[in-house]
Formats: C-alpha cells, structure tokens, sequence
C-alpha cells in the first residue's frame, strides 16, 4: 500500500469533522445555531458540545466546565477529540465524538484556528467553515454587543487572523446577508 494511502487508511473516518471558525463578530454563533435547528432529527449529524476552563456564562456560548486541571489531565492521557488553548482558556471537544465519526457522522463542532492542522492529521475528512465578514462589519457587530471599547475592538481585529494559510478543504462563508442565506451557503458546503 501506498504510504499516502497508509497515512489516510490510519485516520478516523468515515465520517466527518466539520470545524466552524472565525474572528469574534463574524456570526459563528448565530449560524451554528440556525443551521442546528434545521438539521434537527438529523441522525447522521452531532454539533459538538465543548468544554472549556471557564465558568458558564448566561451571555456567552452554552458549554460544559472543566478544571484547568481536568483539561490537563485529559489532553496528557489523550482523553479529547481535539483540544487547544487561545485567550487564557483550554477547549476540548470531547472523545465521544470520535466515535460518532467512525460510526459515519458529520460532527459540527465550533473550533478554533489554532486546531486546523490537528484535526487534519487526525480526520480522514476535517473540514473547515470559515464565517467572516469585512472588517469595518466586525468592528460594528462587537461594537454592538457593547462588552469592549472601541481600542480594544480595533486591537482584536488588528490580531484577528483573518484568513488562514494551508488549510485542506477550508469554505469561506462570507456573512453578511441574511441568517438563512449563510446557513444556505453552508449546508450546500456541506452537502446536507
């Protein structure tokens, strides 16, 4: 056997890892959150839910808590799916997703473009959706959600990675029409 084919025979599969990215503003929420509703009763799709190392907030995305410690614990004893660090804070997708890949699942998780390359190495097919929008539609967007100022809106943007490199199988999905226009855009990247 080809040593390519060896490689891609190795990785978890058949299903799918489907990562939604984005900088802060450009609607990965709100889209996740529409295109769930529509898949709902869907059987050959999970949207993962995350656990991250900070307490659960009621304005803030739905999630499950861990420890520092327990996130430690897990990612040394490759207890996660996928799992990185960004802003001070570990996420973890958790293992119980893996088997709903092997099982021939499309897992819709909310991810991070710091875990691209991970899920690449590990998924026979990871998929990226990049949600994103114009930079002065972003600042607007955070401007309106009124937790920052108006410097440190321009600071996260400035460092906002906005367009990742060498990334497989990435779809850019440009938000900035309606809600059921980018979730349209998505299920056809998707092929749901």
């Amino acid at each position: 056997m080809p040593d390519a084919a060896l490689k891609t025979a190795e990785k978890l599969g058949p299903g799918r890892m489907v990562l939604v990215v984005g900088p802060s503003g450009a609607g990965k929420d709100t889209l996740m959150d529409a295109l769930k509703a529509r898949l709902a009763g869907r059987k050959d799709v999970s949207f993962a839910r995350r656990a991250i190392t900070r307490v659960a907030d009621a304005n803030a995305e739905d999630h499950d808590t861990l420890s520092r410690e327990a996130f430690d614990r897990l990612v040394a004893e490759d207890g996660v799916a996928l799992s990185w660090e960004a802003h001070g804070l570990g996420y973890v997708i958790p293992k119980t997703y893996d088997d709903a890949i092997r099982s021939g699942e499309t897992v819709i998780a909310n991810g991070s473009r710091r875990v691209l390359k991970q899920a690449d190495g590990k998924y026979r097919t990871a998929i990226t959706l990049l949600i994103t929008a114009p930079v002065e539609v972003l600042a607007g967007r955070l401007a309106a959600r009124g937790r920052e100022s108006r410097e440190d809106i321009q600071r996260r943007l400035e460092r906002a990675d906005l367009e990742p490199d060498n990334v497989a199988n990435l779809v850019r999905i440009e938000n900035t029409g309606t809600v059921e226009e980018a979730v349209n855009r998505m299920m056809a990247a998707l092929e749901l």
